[in-house]
């Protein structure tokens, strides 16, 4: 039974999410204020988050990154803000997706169960054969969805853990920014989301940036790849 935190200080609606998910058969906890929310999500061991922004005490964003600063679980943001630098600032904090209010509850539904599907089985769970995607000094652990740079482990989002397995399987094929997002982002790509790149741009700062690599390669108009040549 996957175990699900709802930090959302609007009570009818964390009342309605919460019986929704529980006849689903998820195990559910609430908080209704940030602080409470930051607390529970770093002492316990959720599945996934679901965060509102808007939260009394501390803001949905610093719960955000207070999270991501230890833990990679699965978030996704709940905001009632349609604009585009507002979901951008999400994914920029390190969020896995988003849905805007008012959402339908079998949309909902859907993006948590693509979450957790993302996420994988448990790493307690046996393991029959480990995949191993590796490009210079750069590891990828496919089923105890690890990265490693050299020696040092590197924490990923769910997403952007996806994008780079793309990647590296597909060593000197140029991927297309839709073709990235269907694979590993599970929906169709929209002309105009920035989504991809800001993802991309997440695993240059954790990895290109921090080990001073070139592990991903822009191919202007076209999209990204991982050369066979990296160091």
């Amino acid at each position: 039974m996957s175990s699900i935190l709802i930090v959302e200080d609007e009570q009818k609606l964390a009342r309605f999410v919460e019986l929704e998910l529980a006849h689903e058969g998820y195990e559910v906890t609430k908080a209704l204020d940030g602080r409470t929310g930051a607390d529970l999500a770093l002492s316990g061991n959720y599945d996934l988050v679901l965060l509102d922004l808007m939260l009394p005490g501390l803001s949905g964003m610093e719960v955000l990154r207070r999270i991501r600063r230890e833990k990679d679980t699965p978030v996704i943001v709940l905001t009632a803000r349609d604009a585009v630098m507002d979901k951008v600032a999400g994914l920029d904090a390190g969020a896995d997706d988003y849905v805007t209010k008012p959402f339908a509850i079998e949309e909902l539904l859907a993006r948590i169960r693509t979450a957790l599907k993302r996420r994988g089985p448990s790493a307690q769970a046996p393991v029959a054969a480990e995949t191993i995607l590796r490009s210079g000094i750069v590891s990828l652990y496919v089923e105890r969805h690890e990265v490693m740079v050299g020696n040092e482990r590197v924490s990923l989002t769910q997403r952007e853990f996806l994008i780079l397995q793309a990647l590296m399987q597909n060593v000197n094929i140029v991927m297309s920014r839709d073709r990235l997002a269907q694979i590993a982002l599970g929906y169709e790509f929209v002309g105009n989301s920035n989504v991809v790149d800001v993802h991309v741009r997440h695993l240059r700062a954790k990895i290109d940036d921090a080990f001073g690599i070139t592990l991903i390669r822009t191919v202007r108009g076209v999209g990204y790849v991982v050369r066979g040549d990296n160091s």
